[in-house]
């Protein structure tokens, strides 16, 4: 084993005592002659990796370093139960490191612990670790999307037979939706179309990428891992279908090309409005409020779970396949904002549909750029996985989770220019009475949105000139039997999200104060 300088201390850990706790100086190899303070010892790209199950793969070693970046070398060191990944840049290794820092990673539901090496790259003798090299040479061959060496003893790896994957659960305590799926795939491309159905009484998808490649490298990733710990595990396939053909855009199946298509008449007849419905064959337990019960835990998880981080949970799962980890922040960071165009007030309106906005801060130097401060992290993820990548006022808005724990507050007097706002005792809180029916109403953003406390004798002219007004065209609109609800369509999602911002909470007399919010129904 060489002399390896552990990073960071891993929480909850006792395989790590043999290292100092200190944050200025590491103990390799549990002896004290050898302590190096952490500057002495840089980041390298070649990365230790200990405690490794018995039976792993090569293939599943690789796996832990493909969301950084490109691997460049593996050696296994199966008697050991260890492994030295090489990745292509040090900056690649860098994040790795930071990140499994944070998020304990997870190989067949066994922690392991990874660490900077004092090696700078790997020599491998190619006989001893030919396996590894094949496996290796076909990564890398996924990853450059070419053909893999042609040297003797290595692998062909055949071109990959389509960009459409089969997904089956398997144990699936816990349900996995259309968007949990969009998610965790997306990060390895362009997810084009997803279709989910149930068969056998298993809950199955038909995923495209808009590559064959990016599907290859999914599946190698990501076959056999865990969506939640012990849960949920991913068997992959490619699909004998090159393309999908998707005919409704609604929570069983989506095309992410054509926006415009209809919802289908098969939703309306789908009673279930929570956000994660319960697919065929998931052991959901509800609540008689239509909800997730404050009691559902994850098989061999422990833990409740609330409606909104239930729902969170799943919209979140994006970053913690085959991971357990630390609660997230709750604090939002938004770029590539309007700067003319948003004020904290907006952002408060938009955000404030999937979670209970407290702060509010668009940085000074960077105006745009926000925090946003919601209640906790299971919000934060949801607004995250719903308002990423959307059009607000003419810009794709990017939202990530900030390492600021909170938003703080300007010393009075400093923010005469009003970027920052405290929301904490807004009466405008979605989410703060428990069993409310708007925990069961989280949609992502549509062109249809859902109104609601319409005053008596306002009829639809007024509603349709009020959104005109706004900057928008309605294309269509519906009032609902009572008349103190209807929907009302724009003709794009940017539109319907910048008439919510304006028009959520407006005044229209007489004590009423129009609510609007996302619909997943069309007209």
């Amino acid at each position: 084993m060489d002399g390896d300088v552990a990073v960071g201390v891993k929480r909850g850990s006792e395989e790590l005592n043999m290292y100092s706790s200190s944050p200025t100086s590491m103990t390799a190899n549990g002896s004290d002659t050898k302590k190096q303070r952490l500057d002495e010892s840089p980041p390298s790209r070649v990365l230790h990796i200990r405690k490794l199950p018995n039976e792993v793969s090569e293939t599943e070693v690789i796996a832990l370093g493909l969301p950084f970046g490109k691997v460049t070398n593996i050696l296994m060191l199966k008697g050991k139960n260890q492994a030295f990944l090489e990745l292509g840049t040090e900056e690649a290794a860098i994040t790795m490191v930071n990140y499994y820092t944070a998020v304990t990673p997870q190989v067949r539901n066994t922690p392991v612990f990874i660490q900077y090496s004092n090696h700078k790259e790997l020599k491998t003798d190619s006989a001893l670790n030919q396996r590894a090299q094949a496996v290796l040479q076909a990564v890398s061959a996924v990853q450059d999307g070419s053909s893999p060496s042609s040297d003797p003893g290595v692998l062909d790896l055949a071109p990959p037979p389509s960009p459409v994957l089969r997904i089956i659960i398997d144990n699936m305590f816990y349900p996995v939706t259309l968007d949990v799926l969009q998610q965790i795939f997306s990060k390895f491309g362009t997810v084009m179309k997803i279709i989910t159905f149930t068969k056998n009484n298993q809950f199955q998808a038909l995923l495209q990428f808009s590559e064959p490649v990016n599907a290859q490298q999914a599946k190698l990733s990501l076959d056999g891992q865990n969506i939640y710990n012990s849960c949920c595990t991913l068997r992959i396939d490619f699909s004998k279908l090159v393309n999908l053909n998707v005919k409704y855009n609604n929570d069983k199946s989506r095309d992410y090309t054509r926006p415009d298509l209809p919802t289908g008449d098969g939703e309306s007849a789908n009673k279930d409005h929570s956000l994660l419905g319960t697919p065929s064959g998931a052991l959901a337990s509800y609540s008689s409020g239509g909800g997730y019960s404050n009691s559902l835990s994850l098989s061999q998880g422990g833990g409740a779970i609330s409606p909104l981080s239930a729902a969170a949970a799943a919209a979140a799962a994006a970053g913690r396949v085959a991971l357990s980890g630390s609660g997230v922040s709750g604090v939002l960071l938004a770029s590539n904002l309007n700067e003319e165009m948003v004020t904290p007030q907006s952002i408060f309106t938009l955000f404030g549909v999937y979670g209970d906005v407290q702060r509010v801060k668009i940085l000074y130097n960077k105006k745009d750029s926000a925090l946003i401060q919601l209640s906790d992290g299971n919000q934060a993820q949801l607004a995250m996985s719903h308002l990423n990548g959307q059009k607000v006022f003419g810009k794709v808005m990017r939202v990530t989770l900030s390492k600021h724990q909170t938003v703080a507050l300007p010393r009075e007097g400093l923010d005469d220019q009003l970027l920052t706002k405290d929301f904490s005792g807004s009466p405008l809180h979605r989410f703060k009475k428990p069993g409310s029916k708007n925990f069961q109403n989280i949609f992502p953003p549509s062109a249809t949105l859902h109104l609601s406390n319409v005053r008596d004798g306002v009829g639809e002219d007024d509603l349709r000139l009020l959104f005109s007004n706004s900057g928008g065209t309605v294309k269509a609109f519906k009032f609902f039997q009572d008349r103190k609800m209807a929907l009302i369509q724009m003709t794009s999602v940017e539109e319907a999200i910048q008439t919510l911002m304006e028009l959520h909470n407006y005044d229209m007399g007489g004590n009423h104060h129009l609510k609007v919010s996302f619909s997943k129904s069309t007209i």
